[in-house]
């Protein structure tokens, strides 16, 4: 790399590519918030509003001017991140986004942890012994964690340590790790097993590459080929996995939030949906599709790391 220029303009060129991205995503969720049926005005003043009252209030929005006018003028605040305020609280959306992602970071960043403490060390197992015990009785449970509905697996870790051993809390955010186990569990099954599995099969991919063999023939042990020469090539497509997990689990802890009574961004969403304040779901909604785009393009960086060859891509 020539003083780091290149690896700059990349990541300049990737956050230009994202424009559109976004842009799409803006204008197909103000149109989804558009179209639902329901006031914002009549919202923000009650069932029993004077006529005059609304009317006033609409144009002081800007609810009367038409669709892409409105969209126009929501997407040139957005760029400043002015999402509006919401209409129940009346606070400004940016703000109400701020006070629970830390929450949702929180217990995403805890989930893809268990997952990649246990799902990586678990694949490489299976792939070091094909066909073993180990490896069979591995990939019927990460079979099984990916088959596992979320909502049912809350619930029973909820009835077993909570309710019936009482060993964990069932709900809430007040501090302490504790609070964070069932549902980091929760979210974090299913990335376990994915990553799993694909470590397995990168794993063995790669153990079958002429360079394994060749160390092997020269009586490298088992173990530093294994970690030494075929680990990190397995790794990049365990990385973009880990990634995809990380931007999944920011954008999909809905039902593990709202299940456990987790206050982040998930289930504020929720609730902003069910109380039709239509200004907090579209700045939650590029919240999330603004992680998801800078978790790839992140994941795309790291893939410089594990693999010398690729870094021509930021020339």
């Amino acid at each position: 790399m020539k003083g780091g220029l290149p690896v700059w303009r990349y990541i300049i060129r990737r956050l230009l590519s994202l424009i559109p991205v976004l842009i799409g995503i803006s204008l197909f969720v103000f149109l989804l918030m558009y179209l639902t049926p329901g006031d914002p005005a009549q919202l923000m003043l009650g069932e029993g509003a004077p006529a005059h009252q609304l009317e006033a209030l609409r144009e002081s929005m800007g609810l009367n001017q038409p669709w892409y006018v409105q969209y126009l003028n929501w997407l040139k605040n957005a760029v400043r991140l002015d999402f509006g305020h919401s209409l129940r609280s009346k606070k400004p959306v940016s703000m109400e986004i701020l006070d629970r992602l830390p929450a949702t970071a929180e217990l995403a960043l805890a989930a893809v942890t268990i997952a990649v403490l246990i799902g990586v060390p678990v694949g490489i197992l299976s792939a070091s012994r094909p066909n073993s015990m180990f490896d069979n009785v591995a990939m019927v449970g990460a079979l099984t964690g990916v088959g596992m509905p979320v909502f049912w697996q809350g619930i029973m870790l909820i009835l077993v340590f909570s309710v019936t051993f009482q060993w964990l809390p069932s709900s809430g955010r007040l501090g302490g790790l504790q609070y964070l186990v069932l549902p980091a569990i929760t979210l974090g099954t299913a990335a376990t097993a994915s990553i799993a599995r694909l470590t397995r099969s990168a794993m063995l991919d790669v153990l079958q590459q002429d360079y394994v063999r060749t160390a092997r023939a020269k009586g490298l042990p088992r173990r530093g080929v294994v970690y030494r020469h075929a680990l990190r090539n397995a790794l990049i497509p365990v990385v973009t996995m880990i990634g995809l997990q990380f931007g999944g689990l920011m954008s999909g802890a809905v039902l593990t939030e709202t299940i456990f009574a987790w206050p982040g961004i998930g289930r504020m969403l929720v609730e902003a949906i069910n109380n039709k304040d239509f200004p907090l779901v579209q700045g939650t909604i590029m919240t999330f599709a603004l992680t998801y785009a800078l978790v790839n393009l992140l994941v795309d960086l790291l893939y410089a790391v594990l693999d010398p060859r690729l870094r021509t891509t930021y020339e």
